[in-house]
């Protein structure tokens, strides 16, 4: 089932988002508040709603009132303590803004980055030290053999 967030849990979430990552024009590319990626933030939850949830109730509680209404400068010193305080909600939805940002095309294009997925083509990866896995045998089977 789909997360649902009020309207202005969206807005507060898309401030959020915005003040992560911002848009850049040197860069040009845009910020994770852009209509397009936060689509993709608002589809992304999945199991981690209630994170998202906690998060927007931790900013309003800082805030005294609803973060998405806060001035500007007042609600970069909320976020600030947020950030300060961390948390795992607040790992959580940094990670699903990093994930919905960084596969966005226009982002993928800035970072001179093919905008396709990374199968069935893959990477070219160069060959490691494959001897960093001995240590890794050396130690025998530690697991049991299933039934």
């Amino acid at each position: 089932m789909p997360v649902v967030l009020s309207p202005d849990q969206q807005r507060a979430l898309r401030r959020l988002a915005g003040m992560m990552i911002p848009a850049s024009i040197t860069y040009r590319v845009p910020g994770a508040d852009d209509d397009a990626i936060f689509d993709d933030i608002l589809s992304s939850f999945g199991p981690d709603g209630d994170h998202v949830r906690a998060v927007l109730e931790d900013l309003d509680r800082r805030a005294g009132a609803g973060f998405a209404d806060l001035e500007a400068s007042a609600a970069r010193a909320v976020a600030e303590r947020a950030r300060t305080a961390g948390g795992a909600s607040l790992t959580m939805v940094c990670r699903i803004v990093l994930q919905c940002y960084y596969r966005d095309d226009r982002v993928m294009r800035s970072l001179r980055m093919e905008t396709r997925p990374p199968f069935p083509l893959g990477f070219e990866l160069e060959p490691s030290d494959w001897t960093l896995l001995d240590p890794v045998r050396q130690r025998g089977k530690v697991w049991r053999d299933a039934e």
